[in-house]
């Protein structure tokens, strides 16, 4: 008997662009009738305060900044948030293990990962990598959106959660202030590809993954499927797959 076995490791590679500020220095705090010795007032960073006769940096607690204000005064509040971009990447589950695989059922596994980013205009999350392999043979990746079908040679994946083959998978998780989505989106022609449940595909280097804007945690769960076929040679089929994060700008 020809046993068969396979898995995926998943490893992740994140781009993002960088940006260099100018130098900045902190001025002392004074009108012609006033003067501060410290360069901030009260917890935050230097947001300025003023009225025709008075400036000062104030700062009230660290939720973001905002504005009060009256006819003569105004105060900006808050801690001052850098403008860096950000764009943090984790692979919080690398290996998809199959286990035996069989040409009478589908041999199914997940992997999940997570992104954040701040100040750049959204990402986008490719999948890049060879479908399981052994001894020079590989199986079929699914180059168009379908059904698994046991005792044909197919892998493939999707980002929702699934109830067939089995109940596996999960649906993205936008946490708080999350705006990632699976494609470019809704209403991009690509959503499709990887967002049906029950169906699969896999094409190296599609966008499976993005967001619009700058965005909280997303939690994506990827849904593996890989099928043989009663003349697939036995042995441990093995995948490296990488995932691409892009910054917007």
């Amino acid at each position: 008997m020809n046993h068969r076995r396979g898995s995926c490791w998943i490893v992740t590679t994140a781009l993002v662009g960088l940006f260099l500020a100018p130098s900045v220095h902190a001025e002392t705090l004074q009108s012609t009738n006033y003067k501060f010795d410290e360069p901030t007032v009260g917890a935050g960073s230097l947001n300025q305060s003023s009225s025709t006769n008075y400036r000062g940096q104030a700062g009230v607690g660290d939720l973001g900044i905002g504005n009060s204000s009256s006819a003569n005064f105004q105060v900006n509040a808050g801690s001052k948030t850098s403008p860096d971009p950000v764009l943090s990447v984790a692979v919080t589950s690398s290996l998809a293990d199959f286990g035996k695989l069989s040409p009478s059922s589908t041999s199914t596994a997940t992997a999940t990962f997570t992104v954040i980013n701040y100040t750049s205009y959204g990402y986008a999350v490719q999948m890049t990598g060879a479908p399981p392999s052994y001894n020079g043979r590989s199986l079929a990746a699914m180059s168009t959106t379908a059904l698994s079908q046991p005792g044909i040679e197919q892998f493939g994946i999707n980002l929702v959660a699934n109830t067939s083959p089995i109940n596996f998978g999960n649906n993205l998780d936008n946490g708080q202030f999350g705006y990632g989505q699976i494609g470019n989106g809704p209403t991009a022609p690509d959503y499709n590809n990887y967002s049906t449940p029950n169906e699969y595909r896999y094409v190296p280097g599609e966008i499976i993954a993005s967001a619009p804007k700058s965005s909280g945690q997303t939690t994506y769960t990827i849904s593996f499927v890989a099928n043989v076929s009663a003349i697939t040679p036995g042995g441990e089929y093995l995948s490296n797959q990488t995932l691409i994060v892009t910054g917007t700008y």
